[in-house]
């Protein structure tokens, strides 16, 4: 049976005290997007407010952008439902792209801890790249613990914030994780590095994207086989 895919994107806009332009991250959503089309698997993207989901940084010299941008994908972005229309059920992994937007609508958001949880409890696979997965700090699962307690994961570093937005994020993702009691690693600053346990996927920075939908797909593939 064809896998399914949900993308769970932000809404946000700006950020910051100085109102920084943002949105999800094009090639943290393009790259995973196209690499999980090429595998035939079906995608739905839902934003936390429906609706047109922003988009930050568009490289158009990258030829995964570019197919995303010239087929159908451009057009869900521009029209997502919001995540109150998610059915868990549905989806055989849940994927959460970066930029820094996801920063201002993810954290705290009930609905956005909800999907991810009932997407890990019934044994889906749960993945996010770059500041994604700000939106797995607060996650419960069924049995009261947090997700990520005691978990290997990875997010954009400390050391990548300082020269790209420490002056717009309320607070530094790495620490986050790392509060929460997950085992965080890192590579260099905007080295690839994608980090799985079990079904959980985590992506430091954009380079990575790409890879984090390669390792969902090898833990689908394997699920089937």
């Amino acid at each position: 049976m064809k896998k399914k895919i949900l993308f769970v994107v932000s809404s946000a806009a700006h950020i910051g005290p100085h109102h920084r332009a943002t949105g999800s991250l094009l090639t943290e959503v393009a790259h995973p997007y196209e690499t999980f089309k090429q595998q035939g698997y079906d995608i739905d993207i839902f934003s936390v407010n429906g609706g047109e989901a922003p988009i930050d940084m568009v490289d158009l010299e990258d030829p995964l952008n570019i197919a995303f941008l010239n087929d159908e994908g451009l057009t869900k972005m521009k029209n997502t439902a919001g995540i109150n229309a998610v059915s868990v059920d549905s989806y055989d992994a849940v994927f959460v792209p970066g930029g820094l937007a996801p920063v201002v609508d993810m954290p705290d958001n009930t609905t956005v801890q909800k999907i991810l949880s009932s997407m890990y409890d019934k044994g889906a696979v749960v993945s996010a790249v770059c500041h994604g997965p700000v939106s797995l700090i607060n996650v419960k699962l069924q049995d009261g613990s947090y997700l990520i307690d005691g978990k290997n994961v990875t997010g954009f570093s400390i050391a990548e914030e300082e020269n790209y937005a420490k002056e717009d994020v309320p607070f530094e993702l790495e620490d986050a994780l790392k509060n929460r009691n997950a085992q965080y690693t890192s590579a260099a600053p905007w080295q690839a590095h994608v980090v799985t346990d079990g079904r959980l996927v985590t992506g430091q920075n954009p380079a990575s994207a790409k890879g984090v939908a390669e390792s969902v797909i090898a833990i689908l593939e394997a699920v089937e086989a």
